[in-house]
Formats: C-alpha cells, structure tokens, sequence
C-alpha cells in the first residue's frame, strides 16, 4: 500500500499541477471553452496507459513462474530504477520553471489549432506521467512477494487511489486559491524515498540475474533473517517494497543497494542546495498558478 501511494502522490502532484496551470492560464485569458479540450487530453491518456499496463501484466501473467517471466520482471525493475532516477533529478532542477514553460507551450497552441493543440499538450503531459506510474506500480507488484495475493492486490490499489486523491485535491486548491505551492520540500523528501524504492529494485534486478545465472558473481547469502522477519510474510513484504528488505541477501545485491543510496542520494541533496542557492528569496521550486498565467 505504501510504496503505490507515495508513487502515484508524487506522479499526481505532478500531473494534476501541470493540468491546474493549464487551466489557471486558460481562465485568465477568458478561453475557459477550452477546459474540454485539456480534459479530454487527460482522459485519454489514463485510458491509454490504463489499457496498456493491465495489457502488459496480463501478458507476464501467463508465462508466470518460467525464465520469461523473470525477465521481464528484471527489465521492469531496471528501467523504473533509471527512470525513478532521472524524474526525481529533473524535477529538483525544472520545478521552478514548469508553469512557464507550460504557459508558454498553451500560447503555441492557441495560436495555432487550439483544440487540438490543447489536447495534445495535456495528453504529452499526463501521459508522461502515467508511463512513469505504470513501470514502476509493475514494478511494484512484480517485486511484492506476498502470497495472499488478492490481499495485496487491493492494498496496492488502495494505495494508489489514495495518494492519486491526495494530490488531486492539491491540485485543486491551488486552482482554485491561487496561492504559490512551493514543491522543493515536497520533491525533495519523495526524491529521497523513492531513491530508497529505486536502491530496493535495483538489488531486486541483480536478484533476478544472479537467478537466470547471467551475474554468476558474488552469489552466496550474507544471512537468512527468514526466522524472524520472512520476506513472503506481510510485514516482510511491507519491508521489501519499501525498503528492499531481503531475507537472504547476496554479496553483490548488498552492495549494489549500498553504492547506489551512497551516490544518489548526496548528489541529489548537493544539486538541491545549489539550486536553492542560486534561486531568488522566495522563488525557489515554486509553480505560482496565478502569477504564471498573467506575466
């Protein structure tokens, strides 16, 4: 539950502001006839990813338990680990210039075939975004080893409704009170924790190709926790989403998890500090959804 609701509130915030910007600018310049054409963008890019992730596990789901499976679970971990990554770092260095940026792009196209172009943009915009949950909650279920399943399934939905209506009613009040949202402390907290998602995966990826026999390094168990916190149970599964938690982790998996949290997560801090410090008083990793409309 844990792991889908942080991913989907940090991934909501993010789509559900880019379209409270879009909308914020559309009201001040008196083209609010547009709305539809932003909603249905949205629209259409849920139900595309929506079809495209249940698509791509019921696919997995019939070759469960073979290599092919494990597989495609091991690229699954490993491209939501890079882009886990690489969202988190561009957001901590983009954030105070997307309402700009998005004003700008709705001025293109309005100028040109609003309709179309409107649409287009939300459609690019909260598509990305819905790409990015998709990898990483078929990353998440692939990774939960719990065998009540059906329980599971619904925790992880639970999860992701909640952190999807958390950051929805963000978005919201933004639009509506059309007060500055600064998001630094915000992303910079999710940066983190996701960074210790991604740590998680990424031992889970050299898991599965210690398993396929395709890193035959550094193989052999550390310990076995099994006793006293089994990675099948519930609270050990819990530990394991979030955390990466294994029962009997391997040389190389330990280290992978290590090196990773030790490079990422200063660097990303350092960069946080040094655009803070570069930012004007008061401006840092802000989306002012009123002043970006009329400046």
């Amino acid at each position: 539950m844990i792991p889908t609701f942080v991913i989907f509130l940090r991934e909501g915030i993010e789509a559900s502001m880019i379209v409270a910007v879009l909308l914020a600018y559309l009201d001040k310049i008196g083209q609010r006839r547009h709305f539809r054409d932003v909603f249905l963008g949205v629209a259409a890019a849920m139900a595309v990813v929506s079809c495209g992730g249940v698509v791509a596990y019921l696919m997995i789901q019939r070759y469960q338990g073979s290599s092919a499976q494990t597989i495609f679970e091991t690229v699954t971990f490993l491209v939501a680990t890079t882009v886990l990554t690489y969202m988190t770092f561009w957001m901590q260095s983009h954030s105070r210039t997307m309402a700009g940026d998005l004003r700008r792009r709705s001025e293109e196209a309005i100028d040109g075939k609003a309709r179309f172009g409107l649409g287009l943009l939300a459609f690019q915009a909260v598509g990305r975004e819905g790409l990015e949950t998709m990898v990483f909650t078929l990353a998440i279920v692939f990774a939960s080893s719990t065998q009540a399943a059906t329980k599971a399934g619904v925790g992880l939905l639970f999860g992701a409704a909640l952190g999807l209506a958390v950051a929805m009613a963000g978005a919201y009040l933004v639009y509506k009170l059309g007060r500055r949202l600064d998001l630094g402390l915000f992303f910079r907290i999710i940066g983190v924790v996701l960074m210790v998602f991604a740590a998680g995966l990424l031992a889970d990826a050299v898991g599965n190709l210690q398993e396929l026999g395709w890193l035959p390094v550094l193989e052999h168990a550390l310990w076995s926790t099994s006793r006293f916190l089994n990675e099948r149970s519930s609270l050990g599964d819990a530990f394991h989403s979030l955390f990466g938690y294994a029962d009997r982790p391997t040389v190389l998996q330990l280290i992978v998890w290590c090196v990773y949290l030790s490079v990422s997560v200063p660097v990303f801090i350092h960069i946080g500090r040094r655009a803070r410090r570069e930012s004007a008083p008061g401006v840092e990793n802000s989306v002012e959804v009123a002043d970006a409309a009329v400046e």
